[in-house]
């Protein structure tokens, strides 16, 4: 893949009203690592940092309109697919990414941090088409559970990037793995902070921003790792609950020009 100065990176998500994760953290995020953002909304939410307190489907011809939209226009780079919003999306979005030859990093998003549901049982299901088609996948653990786990989703795509956040520990383990076996593994301390909505959204458009920029995906998703991490250590306190990260205010990770 050619690099790109200004890689473009299709977000396929929801929107967070409280500002912290979903549409609103991936553009922060694509932007600050010196991406071009550009989104198809698949769900409204009303949320903040105490929970989601109602949460409304975009139409699925919406979503894929939103994407012809820009695909047929402005082209792209990467995409990264989030809160999907319902099993009927799911289908129709990955009809859309069936035709393209570009990375697809899939953040299966089905539990908020606050630990509101996201995704039902239908809507898990039909997952599986998107899952076949990323790059790569990137679960938490209790996602990676209700996915069936670590060799299902490996016979289905080539990578996953298992996080380790939800683990018990002071030091979280992320671990790559391929049909080879763990290609790579990053070990930091934990962050002590109640300031980590946006984590999984942030670290997988950082990748999408990296792979869309011509990254190896390693040291992509090491970059990834170094900017949550910066953003978990800027976030302004904001909210009474899982506040929002700092994106804003983690700077340095672009890629040189």
């Amino acid at each position: 893949m050619t690099p790109r100065a200004l890689p473009r990176v299709l977000i396929v998500a929801g929107s967070d009203s409280g500002g912290g994760a979903g549409i609103q953290a991936d553009i922060k995020t694509v932007t600050m690592l010196g991406g071009h953002a550009m989104t198809a909304i698949t769900a409204i939410t009303a949320q903040n940092t105490l929970g989601v307190q109602a949460v409304h489907p975009v139409p699925a011809d919406m979503v894929v309109a939103q994407m012809r939209s820009v695909i047929d226009d402005l082209g792209l780079d990467a995409v990264k697919v989030g809160m999907i919003g319902s099993a009927g999306t799911a289908q129709a979005v990955a009809d859309v990414l069936e035709g393209l030859d570009v990375p697809v990093v899939v953040d299966p998003v089905m539990v908020a941090t606050s630990g509101s549901v996201l995704a039902d049982a239908e809507t898990v299901a039909a997952l599986e088409r998107l899952i076949a088609r990323a790059t790569l996948v990137t679960p938490n653990l209790p996602e990676c559970d209700a996915l069936g786990g670590l060799d299902a989703l490996l016979a289905r795509a080539p990578a996953v990037l298992a996080k380790g956040g939800h683990a018990e520990g002071a030091t979280v383990i992320d671990r790559l793995f391929d049909a080879s076996g763990e290609v790579a593994r990053w070990e930091n301390p934990r962050i002590d902070t109640r300031h980590t909505h946006g984590t999984g959204c942030t670290l997988a458009s950082a990748i999408a921003t990296g792979l869309g920029a011509g990254m190896a995906l390693p040291a992509t998703i090491e970059r990834a790792i170094a900017f949550v991490r910066a953003s978990l250590e800027r976030a302004p306190g904001l909210g009474h609950g899982h506040g929002p990260m700092g994106q804003q205010d983690a700077t340095g990770f672009r890629c040189p020009d």
